[in-house]
């Protein structure tokens, strides 16, 4: 993996700079040129996030424990909570980088990732099978997941270094999620090159949620995480000490507080066939509009209209709407 511009790769904001992102070991080679200018450069998101195989069974009802059930259908599809932001930051209409990493022999997850607009130019291949996980769906839209990790515990410290060598400045912004590995060191690098941070603090984990919490500027939880959190740090859900947090609570809604402030947005209601990625589509299609300085109420109305149109479909990627689609959505809700 290699990114060229006649010496020192570069981002600025001062003048265009073209980059040549030259990937070899999937079907042959290729090289990709982009031409990146000032209007693009402004609140660049860099995800360092999970890339899994879904492997999703519809199912009547759960099953218990010890009881084997008769799956109705079967699918593989892209998935994992980092590249599904990633999508809905895309689709929202920004482009963020990528840095993640795959299977070496895994031709088909690039291929779905480069289908989506992703750029797959940090995308490392491991020598670890790629994440998976294995999703049961129920009649009822729920969802249980497990989920293994693989090449998303194996980034490497060569992957942070290229992302952050190259651009640096308080309007840019680092996702990171809990699926992957070298999560602290991410962090540290974002802060020093001057980043905003935002956290999907999922699959919870209180140690990390520990070491992070203070170098955080957006938490972003789900009702049961945010409480977790409370716990955590001895506060109410209300007192966790970050700059803003993002809390999803399904049907209920969503609140966020912001520096004192509480905004709250109501969820749409719709008919929910599969709700897996909901709480991923919400987060990529808000931080895709807030970090271009898009008002509050405005990102959370848009990201809610976004996530209500997702579970309507089966799947957790691939049910993530276009732009289009969730401004028609938003123009019919008001009528």
């Amino acid at each position: 993996m290699e990114i060229v511009d006649g010496g020192e790769a570069r981002w600025a904001h001062d003048y265009a700079v073209t980059i040549f992102l030259s990937e070899t070991g999937l079907n042959g080679s290729a090289q990709l040129t982009r031409q990146i200018t000032p209007a693009h450069m402004s609140a660049m998101i860099f995800n360092f996030g999970s890339i899994n195989v879904d492997h999703v069974y519809r199912v009547a009802e759960m099953p218990s424990p010890g009881e084997t059930l008769t799956a109705g259908s079967y699918q593989k599809l892209l998935g994992g909570k980092g590249i599904n932001q990633s999508i809905a930051i895309a689709r929202a209409g920004h482009a963020p980088v990528h840095i993640g990493a795959v299977g070496s022999e895994d031709s088909w997850t690039m291929e779905q990732v480069r289908n989506f607009g992703i750029d797959t130019a940090l995308i490392a291949q491991s020598a670890h099978p790629t994440g998976h996980a294995v999703i049961y769906v129920d009649d009822a839209g729920e969802n249980q997941i497990v989920i293994f990790g693989g090449a998303n515990q194996d980034l490497q410290p060569a992957q942070i270094e290229k992302a952050f060598k190259t651009c640096a400045g308080a309007d840019h912004w680092v996702l990171v999620q809990n699926e992957t590995n070298l999560l602290a060191d991410i962090v540290d690098q974002a802060k020093s090159a001057g980043f905003k941070v935002a956290y999907s603090a999922a699959p919870f984990v209180a140690d990390t949620v520990a070491e992070l919490i203070d170098k955080i500027d957006l938490l972003a939880v789900n009702e049961v995480e945010a409480e977790a959190t409370a716990r955590l740090l001895g506060a109410a859900v209300s007192e966790i000490a970050v700059p803003q947090l993002l809390i999803t609570r399904g049907s209920k809604g969503v609140e966020f507080h912001s520096h004192g402030e509480v905004h709250n947005q109501p969820a749409f209601q719709v008919e929910a066939v599969d709700t897996t990625g909901a709480g991923d589509t919400f987060l990529g299609s808000f931080l895709a509009h807030h970090c271009h300085g898009v008002e509050i109420a405005q990102s959370l109305r848009y990201a809610s209209a976004a996530s209500a149109l997702q579970v309507t479909r089966p799947g957790a990627a691939v049910a993530i709407p276009a732009r289009e689609e969730v401004e028609m959505f938003l123009k019919q809700r008001k009528a």
